[in-house]
């Protein structure tokens, strides 16, 4: 069963796709950004717009009943490959070990300077 998950909280999809989608036991989160609910950019720099993106990432995958602890593939999009560094320092504070596989890529963004998509591990709690 395909199950997907938008919660209110976070920005609704620019396009025909869901925020979250469950199949078994992987969700796949679409690449969120420093939005709130109503589109609006959130973040005066790069950390803080880094903080709201992974928080977006969380409020989804909590709604899909796990976390971003159960990432095990994340996919990064950065306007700079100068804020790696910074990303770095944030992302640990959202995920634990083992770490998930990532791969980070310099694109251009139109007013931001962050989008990260993942796959996630749902434990079954039945």
């Amino acid at each position: 069963m395909i199950e997907g998950f938008q919660p209110a909280s976070v920005p609704p999809p620019a396009g025909p796709y869901s925020a979250g989608i469950k199949v078994g036991n992987l969700l796949f989160l679409a690449g969120q950004g420093p939005f709130d609910s109503n589109g609006e950019r959130i973040g005066q720099n790069f950390v803080e717009q880094a903080h709201a993106t992974f928080g977006n990432l969380e409020q989804i995958a909590n709604s899909a009943g796990t976390s971003l602890t159960n990432a095990v593939r994340i996919g990064v999009f950065l306007s700079s490959l100068d804020y790696f560094d910074e990303f770095n320092s944030v992302m640990a504070e959202y995920v634990s070990e083992p770490y998930p596989a990532r791969t980070t890529v310099p694109v251009e963004l139109r007013g931001f300077d962050i989008e990260v998509d993942a796959v996630l591990f749902v434990p079954d709690f039945s």
